[in-house]
C-alpha cells in the first residue's frame, strides 16, 4: 500500500518565470484550466504528451494546441514559456 506521505512526496513543485508568468496571463481562462491539468498530471505522476527539445534545452508538454517548454530538477518543474504550437518555438 501507498501512503499519502508517498504520494505527495513525489508531486513536483510547478514554478514560472516571469516571461511565462506574462504568457499565462494572456491565455483565456478555459486554455489555462487545460493547461494546468495536464500540469499538475505530468508533476505528480510522470504521465503526458513530453519530449526532449532538440536544439535547446528543457522538454514540450502537448495541450491540444497548446505547448508548455519547461525544465525540470528532481522536485521542480520550471516553466519557461507557454502558448500556441505555432507560436511557441520562435526565439
Amino acid at each position: 500500500m501507498i501512503s499519502l506521505f508517498a504520494i505527495l512526496k513525489s508531486v513536483k513543485e510547478i514554478t514560472f518565470t516571469v516571461a511565462a508568468t506574462r504568457q499565462w496571463a494572456k491565455l483565456t481562462p478555459a486554455i489555462r484550466k487545460r493547461v494546468d491539468n495536464k500540469l499538475v498530471r505530468y508533476a505528480t505522476t510522470g504521465a503526458g504528451d513530453v519530449k526532449s527539445l532538440s536544439g535547446r534545452e528543457g522538454a514540450r508538454l502537448r495541450v491540444g494546441d497548446w505547448r508548455v517548454i519547461f525544465t525540470e530538477d528532481p522536485t521542480t518543474i520550471i516553466v519557461v514559456a507557454v502558448g500556441h504550437r505555432g507560436e511557441i518555438y520562435e526565439d
